[in-house]
């Protein structure tokens, strides 16, 4: 990783390892449809208002900010996308899960409907492009999958979403509604009794996200 020269406009473009393991398939599935812009690097919290060079200054340290080369972890980068909101908007759309964290034994299944809080001048909403959900380690999960979405991406996505790839275990999905179900495999947990893993999920027309934590909890010995 490196920085990229803010002096003059470049265009990094590379393939994260998401694209790069639907390019080895060499199936149809990789296609470029959608782009999508973020800010992840950017610290709004420098805009000075107070500077004294004038109102043309008042981002100037956010300009001079550096910028990150573009790097092939999908689950690093990209966390912040810019959105689109009616003029006058307040407040930035949140998601709720309706948990702030999981825990689940051994087996349990839990399903998820995410809902979009401040949403286009709505307190509660449900996006119509559905929600992308990553589970940072597909292993803990017997059962990991989207449901509601019809689309043509929600269906690839989806196909392979309880599938390790290398040394990625991370999976996503999409849909309206997220299930999933603790493995029931005693030896992942080693000596432990709990298996730690993380669950972010993006609105994927407001931007919005949310990370929590997931536990998983032994119930059956593996004696």
């Amino acid at each position: 990783m490196g920085y990229l020269n803010n002096q003059v406009v470049t265009v990094d473009a590379i393939l994260t390892k998401k694209g790069r393991q639907l390019l080895a398939q060499n199936d149809g599935s990789f296609r470029i449809t959608q782009f999508a812009l973020a800010d992840d690097e950017i610290d709004y919290t420098l805009y000075n208002p107070l500077n004294q060079k004038g109102s043309s200054f008042y981002g100037e340290a956010i300009a001079n900010m550096p910028l990150l080369e573009a790097f092939p972890d999908d689950s690093q980068i990209m966390k912040y996308k810019i959105a689109t909101l009616p003029r006058g908007t307040a407040v930035l759309p949140v998601l709720d899960l309706g948990f702030s964290a999981i825990t689940l034994k051994q087996g349990a299944s839990l399903a998820l409907t995410p809902q979009t809080l401040n949403y286009l001048g709505n307190a509660t909403a449900f996006e119509t492009s559905g929600y992308s959900a990553t589970i940072s380690d597909v292993r803990t999960m017997a059962t990991f999958n989207g449901v509601g979405i019809q689309t043509t991406a929600a269906t690839t996505q989806n196909a392979s979403s309880t599938t390790t790839l290398g040394t990625n275990v991370s999976s996503t999905v999409i849909g309206s509604q997220i299930n999933l179900r603790a493995t029931t495999v005693n030896t992942l947990f080693g000596s432990n009794s709990i298996l730690s893993t993380t669950l972010t999920v993006v609105g994927l027309d407001s931007g919005a996200r949310l990370t929590i934590p997931v536990t998983i909890t032994q119930t059956t010995s593996n004696s």
